[in-house]
């Protein structure tokens, strides 16, 4: 079989973990650009994938005909507020403690992978072995086919259509995002208080309010990519495989893809899906080279920050005060 015959099935693999990719990526994208660093979104992930499945386990355990549209509810809730606790644990010790960033999103990625593969194991004990978690009325709601009618549309429209609700709601947040950042007066203040919090404090713009809601909001988003894994990816499962944090590695890589555009996570978030997976699908291709093609969104990622770092181009460049702590008093 040649390469361009598995191309539509390399599309749809590459469209599913793009999502998952391109939500992560929102999410800290909108975190940066409050000025906050966080590399704790392969961790605030993992708290949304966990939080999800904890959720409408039980739920599902405890009700005869569960509701498709109440597990639905009860994953997404789950997971944003989970993963939004996980932003706010990064913000508190960020801004209120002024601890370093890289140390503190570091230590989020193990806290948030440790909590979830230890209530994981804890719910594969519950049902009975591992693969045994049922939450098979959730996890069909959020793979079934949006519109109905992609079947008869041919190979291009069953992948532009033949995907669940999340996938286009990924979409929308990242357009979305880019109104919000772009045309809002509060987009335009966050954006303010991540070139340069001493000149935004000064015009009256509370900074902390605005970084800890742009992170806990941000990792809220996140986490409900990890959502979006578990319950369409391992269809309402947990496994301790480490993917979870995989796509978190590759969401941040994205944000310096996207150049700190959300619109750009949208086409970005499936290149990198099928970057990643194009091994699978070549013919022929022996397993030592595998690897190489593991690392081509990396190596796409550092090729594009050194294009934009030669061309210094402003609009280009990352929140000038990402990553260094804020110090009202020395204003």
């Amino acid at each position: 079989m040649s390469f361009f015959q598995t191309l539509p099935a390399l599309i749809q693999v590459a469209i599913a973990f793009g999502t998952v990719i391109m939500l992560g990526c929102c999410g800290e994208i909108l975190t940066e650009k409050s000025g906050n660093l966080n590399l704790g979104i392969p961790g605030v992930m993992y708290l949304g994938g966990i939080a999800s499945l904890t959720g409408v386990f039980f739920y599902e355990r405890s009700t005869e005909n569960p509701n498709g549209f109440v597990c639905i509810l009860i994953a997404t809730v789950c997971a944003f507020l989970a993963a939004a606790l996980g932003g706010l644990i990064f913000s508190f010790l960020t801004t209120t403690l002024r601890a370093n960033h890289n140390v503190t999103g570091l230590t989020l990625t193990i806290f948030g992978a440790g909590v979830a593969n230890f209530f994981g194991g804890s719910l594969n004990k519950l049902a009975g072995g591992v693969g045994q978690i049922s939450v098979a009325t959730t996890s069909a709601a959020f793979r079934t086919v949006l519109f109905p009618f992609a079947g008869d549309l041919g190979v291009v429209g069953q992948l532009l259509f033949s995907h669940g609700f999340m996938v286009y709601a990924a979409i929308l947040i990242a357009v979305a995002m880019q109104i919000f950042l772009s045309r809002s007066h509060r987009g335009l203040h966050l954006r303010a208080v991540g070139e340069n919090p001493a000149t935004a404090d000064a015009a009256g713009i509370n900074v902390s309010i605005y970084k800890y809601l742009s992170t806990c909001i941000g990792c809220g988003i996140a986490g409900l990519g990890g959502m979006y894994y578990v319950m369409d990816y391992t269809k309402g499962t947990w496994a301790h495989d480490g993917t979870i944090e995989t796509l978190g590695w590759l969401a941040v890589a994205l944000v310096i893809f996207t150049t700190w555009k959300p619109k750009n996570a949208i086409w970005g978030s499936y290149l990198f899906g099928m970057l990643y997976w194009m091994y699978l699908y070549i013919p022929g291709l022996s397993r030592n080279t595998q690897p190489l093609f593991k690392m081509l969104p990396y190596v796409v990622t550092i090729a594009v920050l050194i294009v934009i770092s030669i061309h210094k181009k402003r609009e280009n460049q990352p929140p000038a005060s990402l990553g260094l702590p804020y110090f009202r008093e020395e204003r």
